[in-house]
């Protein structure tokens, strides 16, 4: 797997159970933070709150996690609102910015904004999302981030995209744009983003499917970055519809000393998530992711 992102510019709550602190060395320690979750389904807040915190037992990973289930109006949460360098997740936001431009213009894609959109995210291409970001620039960004209330992200500085400052919060926000009706991004925008997502190559088709239901349509977009502190940042961005299904799942990651832990850690927050709002009698399979 190619590591998209290697340079600079390159490169998710009510009927909780008891509290569970879940986190790694000195953060544990010091910050104590806990899965919170809420859902209005009896006893499925206790479960997931239980769950991901012991997916995440052993990792070593900073993590923070937002989930949301519209169907069951469950929401879970963990280190919301901490920073993390974005990576490659970043270029769901550029898509977002250039797909609202766009409309506020009242024009359509050019070919050239459509082939590198596709780009941008199917094959997560660099080079395509160094042309958008330069395209849109960085005031036309921070306008997208306001009408999304996406107050805690901020945008990478001199090109650097991959710097972006990006939150569990902020990215559960733009999923639910991308998900959910809503007056930012149009019905047509909001397809075409999740048709992009879908359409993911495969060796990029880890993280938050992993586990998921084979009746699920996925949507997913990921990010992965090393640098000299922090080690490797791993995010996962996913989206699951159809068939009665309707939730995002978010899972950012630093601190992992490979790219396989961060990876590891992500698919095993997505599977207890999966497990949790998809019980399956014995024998139905679900996804690997």
């Amino acid at each position: 797997m190619r590591v998209s992102g290697r340079a600079l510019v390159g490169v998710v709550i009510a009927g909780t159970a008891a509290p569970v602190f879940v986190g790694a060395g000195a953060d544990a320690v010091a910050a104590a933070p806990r899965v919170r979750c809420s859902s209005e389904k009896p006893g499925l807040a206790a479960k997931l709150q239980r769950d991901i915190t012991t997916a995440l037992k052993g990792s070593t990973a900073i993590t923070a996690v937002s989930l949301h289930d519209r169907t069951t109006n469950t929401v879970c949460t963990l280190r919301a609102d901490q920073q993390f360098d974005s990576a490659s997740t970043v270029k769901v936001t550029v898509l977002g910015t250039l797909l609202w431009d766009v409309n506020r213009h009242n024009r359509h894609l050019t070919a050239r904004e459509t082939e590198l959109a596709t780009a941008m995210i199917t094959k997560s291409d660099n080079d395509a999302t160094t042309a958008l970001w330069r395209q849109l620039g960085v005031p036309k960004i921070k306008n997208f981030l306001s009408a999304a209330d996406m107050t805690r992200t901020v945008p990478g500085s001199n090109g650097h995209w991959g710097l972006t400052q990006i939150t569990a919060g902020d990215e559960q926000k733009l999923m639910n744009l991308i998900t959910g009706g809503n007056n930012v991004l149009s019905d047509k925008a909001r397809a075409y983003a999740l048709k992009l997502m879908n359409k993911v190559v495969p060796s990029q088709r880890w993280g938050t499917p992993a586990g998921a239901p084979s009746s699920a349509v996925l949507h997913v977009k990921n990010g992965w970055l090393s640098r000299a502190t922090h080690g490797w940042r791993v995010h996962g961005l996913g989206a699951f519809t159809g068939r009665g299904h309707d939730y995002t799942i978010t899972v950012l990651t630093h601190d992992n000393d490979t790219m396989a832990a961060g990876i590891a850690t992500t698919e095993a927050v997505a599977r207890a998530v999966h497990k949790a709002l998809n019980p399956t009698p014995s024998g139905v399979k679900t996804s690997t992711g």
